[in-house]
């Protein structure tokens, strides 16, 4: 359900006024949102994991709550206006108009870092209390503020488009993260009363076990997030790069339709996974089916006239953006089968306690990702979105083959 947000939001930005100067400045603006956002977003994954009683509950919230105090802050910094443009006049070379649409659309995400923390915290202990459903109904509440607001604010006022899109974006986690802390009430309250349950020799959670436990999945985040804004000053410098900054967010939300079943896979495996053998190799061959499942609805989309359809009718892309979005499109046809790989490698390596591996497996992503640009945009002169696309699964194969031996 979270795949339909981009798609609709991107949908929205593209038929109001200046769509390629909004649509590239809903790209950027997204992108610092999701790098600030990074140390919070394997907060589900932790839960899940470690809250096992109310002690532990108790620990990891206030771990969450200072973790959320921090991003918070480091957005604030990122929208003083100094620092702002020198990094999106001097550094990434942004046309001085998108700069401004930027800056304003990054200051409406500012709930976003903190709203996703929250509802990643309380989602993770759903999880693990197999409420998965109220997981989805969340979702569902998301989306429909999502789109309330976006509509809302696209009929009766005549605000820029990337705008409303960011505006959208806030409204709808934040009351995602409201509702999800309201549906896990009865599960927190049972937990509250539940009988300690620990063995004898378990010790209490400690933030210094929680510390050793998340610092790798929080540096594998900031990493897998952090390298955005790098594509993002690459892009800049390429060939056609206004064009290529306008069409990547609406590429990569359609390419996020499907491999996000494969993102929410990971905390899936978590849970079950450890039981018996046979219970395992029942996980293994789902997570093949479903990656070979979503990679090839992906490229039969690209190959055919229905990604031409999506982007120049939903996505309302003009003739010259949608020409350049279907090469990117096709080029990361493999990527919804990796994600899926990664989630199941990960899960096996948080199930062991082995989360440093998967930071190891992000470097390797992270400097291939750059390495490629690199060589597509500087010495190969390559279209931006292009390049940027080719990086994305290059980087993605090459951490899925480091675990794959660390996984066997």
């Amino acid at each position: 359900m979270m795949s339909l947000e981009g798609p609709f939001i991107a949908a929205i930005i593209a038929r109001l006024v200046d769509p390629k100067f909004n649509l590239a400045a809903y790209g950027v603006a997204f992108s610092f949102a999701l790098i600030v956002e990074a140390p919070v977003i394997m907060m589900m994954t932790a839960s899940t994991s470690l809250v096992k009683d109310y002690q532990s509950l108790q620990k990891l919230r206030q771990y969450t709550w200072m973790l959320n105090g921090v991003i918070t802050i480091a957005m604030l910094i990122l929208i003083i206006p100094k620092i702002f443009f020198f990094i999106t006049i001097d550094l990434i070379g942004l046309p001085e108009n998108v700069a401004k649409l930027t800056h304003v659309a990054t200051i409406i995400l500012l709930p976003w870092p903190g709203a996703i923390g929250f509802r990643r915290f309380y989602q993770g202990v759903l999880i693990r209390n197999h409420a998965t459903r109220r997981v989805a109904f969340g979702t569902g509440i998301r989306l429909i503020s999502m789109a309330s607001t976006a509509l809302g604010l696209f009929v009766f006022t005549k605000l820029p488009g990337v705008y409303i899109g960011t505006a959208a974006l806030s409204a709808g986690v934040t009351v995602e993260a409201i509702s999800t802390r309201i549906m896990v009430g009865k599960i927190l309250g049972r937990i509250k009363t539940a009988p300690d349950i620990r063995a004898e020799k378990e010790a209490p959670l400690t933030f210094k076990f929680i510390n050793k436990f998340y610092y790798p999945l929080a540096l594998t985040s900031m990493l897998t997030l952090g390298v955005h804004p790098l594509i993002t000053f690459f892009i800049g410098k390429s060939h056609m790069a206004l064009e290529s900054l306008a069409v990547l967010p609406v590429v990569s939300s359609f390419v996020f339709l499907f491999r996000g079943i494969g993102l929410s896979f990971q905390e899936a495996a978590i849970t079950m996974l450890g039981s018996n053998k046979a219970n395992d190799r029942v996980i293994y061959k789902f997570a093949t089916a479903l990656g070979a499942t979503l990679a090839a609805a992906l490229i039969i989309t690209a190959i055919t006239p229905l990604a031409q359809l999506w982007f120049s009718k939903v996505s309302g892309l003009s003739v010259e953006l949608t020409g350049l979005a279907l090469t990117p499109l096709l080029i990361m046809g493999l990527f919804p089968a990796s994600t899926v790989l990664i989630s199941m490698q990960r899960a096996i390596l948080v199930k062991a306690g082995k989360t440093s591996l998967i930071t190891n497996a992000t470097i390797i992503e992270v400097l291939t990702i750059i390495s490629v640009l690199y060589i597509g945009i500087i010495h190969l002169s390559a279209i931006g979105v292009v390049a940027a696309a080719s990086a994305f699964l290059s980087g993605r194969l090459a951490a899925n083959t480091y675990l794959y031996f660390k996984t066997h």
